[in-house]
């Protein structure tokens, strides 16, 4: 316990001193989001996957790095802000803050990392098709009820 809150202050206190360097633009269902992020290497891609409720961050050339990065509530998130963080496939601790409706993340990224994977709780709704089946089984049953009223006046 004593070790993480030494590496969470180091991170803090070198963090602080980093300006957002490099924005992402994630296109999605018409919506565009800008993803602002820190990282000494580079980012080649970025995806929501919805099944697992997470945003896949695709890394090259990367060194050792604190990796930060800002999450629009909109996008992806957190019931209590309780990501999970993986590094090339491996859980990693990080530091979570809420500002302005986006969580800002940071954890350590070590050198030649490939993949980043942040899980959340939600993400950018799609159309709900549950709403769509709860409609159309209205729609049937009103139907059905009118025409056997009608049948029962004739």
């Amino acid at each position: 316990m004593k070790k993480e809150f030494i590496i969470f202050t180091l991170l803090m206190i070198f963090s602080s001193n980093l300006a957002y360097g490099s924005n992402y633009s994630l296109e999605i269902d018409d919506t565009s989001f800008e993803i602002p992020y820190e990282l000494n290497g580079d980012v080649i891609a970025m995806a929501i996957d919805k099944e697992t409720v997470s945003l896949l961050i695709g890394i090259t050339n990367v060194e050792d790095s604190n990796f930060v990065i800002s999450l629009p509530a909109e996008l992806i998130g957190a019931e209590n802000n309780e990501f999970v963080v993986l590094v090339d496939w491996v859980e990693v601790d990080y530091i979570v803050s809420t500002q302005n409706n986006a969580a800002t993340l940071q954890f350590f990224v070590p050198a030649d990392s490939q993949e980043i994977e942040i899980i959340g709780t939600q993400v950018i709704p799609e159309f709900p098709l549950g709403v769509l089946a709860v409609f159309a089984t209205i729609i049937a049953v009103v139907t059905l009820v009118t025409k056997m009223g009608k049948f029962r006046i004739k």
